[in-house]
């Protein structure tokens, strides 16, 4: 188990797990939690800017968020998810994309009003099978201190 003392600033974590997006996957996605006409119909989604289909943001999240469960066995002492920051989705990912993620913990302090807890902020990176960066997230979590022995 990580706790707050183990956490490492700055160490990027490349996943070598990847996510294959399926043009299935986005209209079945879409259709229960984003059903916007764009994500569900290939003809819609070729009038758009992106001209051909995409996926919803909350959905590219939602596969980040997969990818950074597979990125090592050890698991964090994790109690909760305080929220996500700076949420930016510079490319779209279209059916077909092939995803991958970088982590990298960019900030720690000690709670103050949680004695025996921390708070890690988190960047998380998703890039398509060319690399092109297509979101940036960070995510604060509460998270254990080693309990006394």
């Amino acid at each position: 188990m990580l706790y707050y003392e183990d956490i490492t600033l700055n160490n990027i974590r490349r996943s070598t797990d990847t996510h294959e997006v399926t043009a299935e996957a986005i209209k079945t996605f879409a259709s229960e939690f984003d059903p916007m006409p764009f994500h569900l119909d290939e003809d819609v989604a070729r009038q758009t800017p992106m001209g051909r289909l995409f996926a919803s943001s909350i959905h590219t999240i939602a596969i980040a968020v997969k990818l950074t469960h597979r990125l090592s066995d050890e698991k964090m002492a994790v109690i909760a998810g305080l929220g996500w920051q700076d949420v930016k989705l510079p490319h779209p990912v279209f059916a077909g994309d092939e995803l991958h993620i970088e982590s990298e913990f960019i900030e720690k302090r000690l709670s103050r009003s949680k004695p025996g807890h921390g708070i890690i902020t988190t960047q998380i990176r998703v890039f398509n099978q060319d690399n092109v960066l297509t979101a940036q997230l960070n995510l604060s979590s509460l998270v254990l201190q080693k309990p006394d022995i």
